[in-house]
């Protein structure tokens, strides 16, 4: 069943934007495995999951870790096209469950066929500089990001697709691209001919170098909502690890402090954020919204070294109920160091 679409965007007691995620937790250097592999759906016949070798990044896929401001859902700045609502949603290959808290980086080309942030496209178009559809998001709970975007359009020899990756810690990442069935990706072009002038995607995934090798696990779905004039986009991705910490900067802050789930998650307006420091340390607590932008910030002087308990409290804080990155920063004789989590408050 296709999951409930429409969650509102939180904007509430916006702040100044800081660094945000900028050296530690979810923003640290990733590597790709040589072998890493990527695989999307939930289970085959068998009850198990099925494989899939993971896809080129393609020409265009910046690093996104380097600038936090592509910390946001709302992906689509200046582009005009067809307004598309994707949700992802990340499961582990060992256990099959969600992976709550992994970044998830998507960008897509433009509905003429045009990425951002590159010279020597299609028509002659520079794009260095912009920005525009491209974006990260942290999966929630349930292991699901949201992005707004637009339908992106196709451009020579490569069929109508998105790519994404996902950062399952800072030391490993899986990279793949999915596509659209093909009757519901050319009744968009054909139904909104105006806002793509390059008419229907002349290309079948089959007829495309990247899917040619089986694409029946990168096909998201394709729906259109008559309340939101919105299409609606879904696919399960499920990728190699259960999300432990294992990378490098986890296991560089793991010997400092732990960070846990806020609990009880989701919640209603109080919850309280664990937290263990294994020296003692100044903390900083700050929540941001999912379109990057700093919402409260909460400061913890002069802690011991042992378990702590942070209150995060919306009435107080003057926020409204949504979802909110959390992140906490450890100050000691050892340096600074940060990790991120989701949080998600709702009645």
């Amino acid at each position: 069943m296709l999951p409930k679409f429409g969650s509102p965007y939180q904007h509430a007691c916006i702040m100044d934007k800081r660094d945000f995620l900028k050296t530690g937790g979810l923003l640290g250097l990733a590597w790709m495995l040589p072998t890493g592999r990527l695989f999307a759906s939930a289970n085959n016949a068998a009850g198990g999951c099925v494989l899939i070798p993971s896809e080129t990044p393609g020409p265009f896929p910046l690093d996104l870790t380097a600038n936090p401001f592509y910390f946001r859902q709302d992906i689509r700045e200046d582009r005009t096209g067809a307004p598309l609502r994707l949700r992802l949603k990340v499961l582990g290959l060992e256990t099959c469950g969600p992976m709550p808290n992994v970044r998830v980086h998507i960008w897509a080309c433009d509905a003429d066929g045009v990425y951002s942030g590159y010279p020597f496209q299609q028509g002659g178009q520079n794009t260095v500089g912009e920005t525009f559809l491209r974006g990260f998001q942290i999966t929630d709970a349930e292991g699901v990001v949201e992005f707004l975007s637009i339908f992106p359009g196709w451009y020579p020899n490569r069929v109508c697709h998105i790519h994404f990756k996902v950062h399952v810690n800072s030391s490993y990442s899986a990279v793949s691209q999915l596509t659209f069935p093909q009757a519901e990706k050319q009744a968009v072009y054909t139904d909104n001919a105006a806002l793509y002038p390059n008419g229907p995607d002349p290309l079948t995934p089959a007829q495309d170098g990247i899917f040619d090798d089986g694409y029946a696990y990168q096909e998201a779905t394709l729906t259109y909502n008559t309340d939101t004039s919105e299409y609606e986009s879904y696919l399960e991705v499920t990728v190699q690890g259960e999300g432990l910490p294992t990378g490098l900067q986890e296991l560089r802050n793991a010997r400092q402090f732990v960070l846990g789930q806020n609990q009880p998650n989701p919640f209603t307006d109080h919850c309280v954020v664990p937290l263990t420091l294994l020296a003692p340390g100044e903390v900083t607590l700050e929540l941001f919204t999912l379109q990057g932008r700093s919402a409260a910030r909460i400061e913890q002087r002069g802690l011991p070294a042992g378990e702590h308990l942070l209150p995060v409290d919306l009435g107080e804080l003057g926020l409204a109920q949504g979802s909110y990155a959390y992140q906490v920063e450890v100050r000691n004789a050892q340096g600074t160091f940060r990790d991120v989590r989701l949080m998600t408050s709702a009645r």
